[in-house]
């Protein structure tokens, strides 16, 4: 890959400056990894040292990381990936009712963008020109930029490797009507808080004839929801576990995995899946980069991801006190999983 730096972007709402790299005429993205690296010591640091512990799931995508979720997305178990392929290969046609002029493409969470390549197709048959803003936190935007291009020659790709907040700042200003989507599931993670402070935040970023395309995992069965967070195979507990191989590359950790274990639950009061890592034995872990120790007691256990499941009366609910408006709720055949067109 060959890259050229230019100038720092100011970004006028919260004065952080952008490193802009050049890749090619129609590929360059922006990043603030300085500013992104510093927040994992500090948030790691804050999080274990809490009675509950914690880490935030946005954590997870490094490298590994993120090669294990592609992984998770192609398992029998884990269904939110084809039911939302489904939707997105029958919406391409209702999705031309709404967009009647040109739009830019902005992602939340982009990752390797095999979901988004469907509404590339329609939306580069229906425009000379398509430019995509994917907002992600990992390298993995990069090469999945690269390939992109090569199928799509008339996208014109803006990549923002940061947080999604911050993101969302670098293109609010752009001129041209936008549809934003956030595909997967990940506005689950949220609390019921967090989720509407983030939804509104987006909205304030729309104008009129703006639309947001979000995905929202619906109720069901217990244990079909159960299954697709822990796996047969163990691709999902390595995901999970992968957090503290993480922390010992970056920190200087002592976690032996062997010591503690992946747990995942539907909790039916919340309806949200929760995901934990459970330490096996009492102990003590050490971060020496960060001059930290960890004491666990048998059975304690450090929540990495909780992920909500909706209701329709729900998802109404929560476009209302978000300030939007639903305008299409489609779902698969089985009913599990629904994409939500949102306008402001």
């Amino acid at each position: 890959m060959t890259e050229s730096r230019t100038r720092n972007i100011g970004l006028k709402k919260n004065d952080q400056k952008y490193t802009q790299v050049i890749v090619n005429p129609r590929f360059c993205y922006v990043q603030t990894k300085k500013q992104t690296e510093h927040t994992f010591p500090r948030e790691i640091f804050q999080g274990l040292q809490r009675k509950n512990k914690f880490i935030h799931p946005k954590f997870f995508y490094d490298e590994m990381g993120s090669c294990l979720f592609e992984k998770i997305s192609t398992l029998d178990e884990y269904y939110l990936t084809r039911a939302e392929s489904e939707i997105l290969d029958t919406i391409k046609d209702n999705l031309s009712k709404y967009l009647r002029t040109d739009y830019s493409l902005i992602e939340f969470g982009s990752g390797s963008a095999l979901k988004t390549r469907k509404l590339l197709e329609a939306l580069t048959q229906m425009q000379d020109l398509v430019e995509y803003y994917p907002i992600d936190i990992s390298d993995i935007l990069k090469e999945s930029s690269l390939d992109l291009q090569k199928d799509y020659l008339n996208l014109k790709i803006t990549g923002i490797i940061d947080h999604y907040e911050s993101g969302l700042d670098f293109v609010a200003s752009i001129e041209q009507c936008k549809l934003f989507v956030f595909l997967g599931s990940s506005l689950g993670n949220f609390d019921s808080r967090g989720a509407i402070k983030f939804l509104r935040k987006i909205h304030d970023s729309m104008k009129k004839g703006d639309y947001f395309l979000v995905g929202l995992d619906l109720v069901k069965d217990r244990q079909v929801l159960e299954r697709a967070y822990d796996d047969s195979m163990g691709i999902t507990a390595k995901f999970n576990l992968n957090l503290l191989t993480r922390i010992n590359k970056e920190f200087g950790g002592n976690f032996d995995l062997k010591n503690f274990e992946h747990v995942s639950f539907f909790n039916e009061q919340q309806k949200r899946i929760e995901m934990h890592i459970q330490s096996k034995v009492d102990q003590e872990i050490w971060l020496s980069q960060i001059d930290v120790a960890i004491k666990f007691k048998k059975g304690e256990m450090i929540l990495t991801e909780y992920s909500h499941k909706y209701t329709v009366d729900q998802i109404y609910s929560l476009a209302k006190k978000s300030d939007f408006k639903v305008k299409e709720i489609w779902k698969d055949k089985n009913e599990y999983f629904s994409l939500v067109l949102l306008s402001p």
